[in-house]
């Protein structure tokens, strides 16, 4: 097998510690046998990863599989139940409050940086008398062509930034999705 694919089946094994050694075994070997199958049948190992998905998005199906099976009370499933909510819960109490504060807060602040320094800009040419616009100054340069330039560039980072976190977002929130809909899907 491939190191590519060893790689991958360890990253699983790993989302799979709190398990019992016997279960991770168990799982890994079922990965393989399937990984295995895909490679008899002229699968690439990047199109055997594409299909498997992320690794820990695997485990922690596996892991809602194996708390769904038995109803029963088990120090196993407790141990399932706590990996799975590890895995599932902790990420998404961190990254989507940051990613949903990060976002806007990097638009607006693109946007304000381009409009205070057009501001800046209109009150030189038009000696309009704004107040505090002489304030306006970007790392000590006061020219106003010239903050208005590094305000501009500036701004756009500061917009792409927030529109990436963005992005980041609908991404995790797409995948937290595809997760739950293979859980649905084996149980």
């Amino acid at each position: 097998m491939e190191t590519i694919l060893d790689d991958y089946l360890a990253k699983v094994e790993k989302y799979l510690k709190p398990l019992p050694a016997s279960e991770r075994v168990d799982i890994v070997k079922e990965i393989k046998s399937e990984i295995l199958e895909l490679q008899g049948e002229g699968e690439t190992a990047e199109k055997i990863i594409e299909r498997l998905g992320n690794p820990k998005e695997l485990a922690k199906a596996y892991l809602g599989d194996l708390i769904v099976k038995n109803s029963s009370f088990s120090w196993k499933r407790m141990l399932a139940v706590c990996a799975y909510y590890s895995l599932a819960g902790f990420s998404g109490l961190f990254i989507i409050p940051v990613l949903v504060v990060c976002a806007p807060v990097f638009i607006i602040c693109g946007i304000a940086s381009v409009v205070a320094c057009a501001v800046k800009l209109l009150d030189s040419l038009l000696h309009l008398g704004i107040p505090y616009a002489n304030y306006i100054v970007i790392s000590g340069i006061e020219n106003p062509i010239a903050v208005f330039v590094a305000g501009l560039v500036v701004g756009v980072i500061l917009y792409l930034i927030g529109y990436g976190c963005w992005k980041l977002l609908i991404y995790y929130m797409k995948g937290v999705g595809k997760a739950r809909e293979h859980l649905d899907a084996k149980m």
